[in-house]
């Protein structure tokens, strides 16, 4: 049992699912009297929903989420973050891309924006929060985490994937990850409600996929290519962007970042 003080308390496991983020989802959704039993009850605040392997997972701008069975961590957590106002949730994102990253601190990760994690220039893991709000504040949050563990082949058709296996040469036991996963979660999420979004947001821009670096990207309105310098990201999770024109900020559906300075060829998403 993870050394925590709610998430992973409540653990709903199962063999397959279409997708823990749809039946976290549902079973917040789901009133107490629904007749489904205990398990569709008000969930608490924490409650964690994994599966071995999803049929219909989903990343980031609906694009699929690929695992081979009963090796990877497959997830989604409940949190309840009434506290956080809806204009700032970003900070939410930010906290939970940097507990992936204190996860496998071993390995020298970064964060590609918005909140893919890297080992090298492959992905290894993703994010994805489906929010629900309550006037301007967030009511609900559903974290769904997908992070590669013990896969060592992968569909060809992706672009850069990697895994823990192949990055450090064994395999690890899932169950392990997961209760060091919940840990660093609980740990970022208490630091981002005592007020420490200041040095969460720091922390994150030092954390960047090629942050300094000469970069390329594409712009999603004309798919233009330009070179720039990422600088860090805005409040509201907007990346700022140094190019040969001056500043300039960006959202998530408005720019992609090429994995090189002299690589045209890329699909992120």
């Amino acid at each position: 049992m993870a050394n925590t003080l709610f998430i992973g308390k409540v653990y709903h496991r199962f063999d397959e699912l279409p997708s823990t983020n749809d039946w976290a989802l549902e079973l917040i959704a789901a009133p107490a009297s629904s007749g489904q039993g205990a398990a569709k009850s008000k969930p608490p605040e924490g409650t964690v929903v994994r599966a071995d392997s999803q049929s219909a997972g989903r990343g980031q701008f609906g694009s699929r989420w690929e695992g081979e069975p009963g090796k990877n961590l497959l997830l989604s957590v409940i949190l309840r973050p009434t506290w956080l106002e809806s204009q700032a949730q970003f900070y939410l994102s930010m906290a939970v891309a940097l507990a992936l990253r204190d996860t496998v601190d071993e390995a020298p990760s970064t964060i590609k924006w918005p909140n893919d994690l890297y080992l090298g220039a492959r992905k290894t893991a993703g994010i994805l929060i489906q929010n629900s709000l309550s006037g301007q504040f967030l009511q609900t949050s559903v974290i769904g985490i997908g992070l590669n563990v013990n896969q060592t082949e992968f569909d060809p058709a992706l672009p850069n994937p990697t895994s823990l296996a192949l990055f450090f040469g064994k395999k690890f036991d899932l169950d392990e990850i997961a209760e060091c996963l919940f840990e660093c979660l609980e740990g970022r999420y208490l630091q981002l409600k005592s007020g420490q979004r200041a040095a969460i947001k720091a922390e994150y821009e030092r954390a960047l996929y090629r942050l300094g670096e000469p970069s390329k990207f594409v712009r999603a309105a004309d798919n233009s290519e330009f070179r720039g310098i990422i600088r860090g990201v805005t409040e509201e999770g907007r990346l700022r962007v140094e190019t040969e024109t001056g500043g300039e900020t960006f959202g998530v559906k408005e720019v992609r970042l090429l994995h090189s300075s002299d690589d045209f060829d890329s699909s992120e998403e």
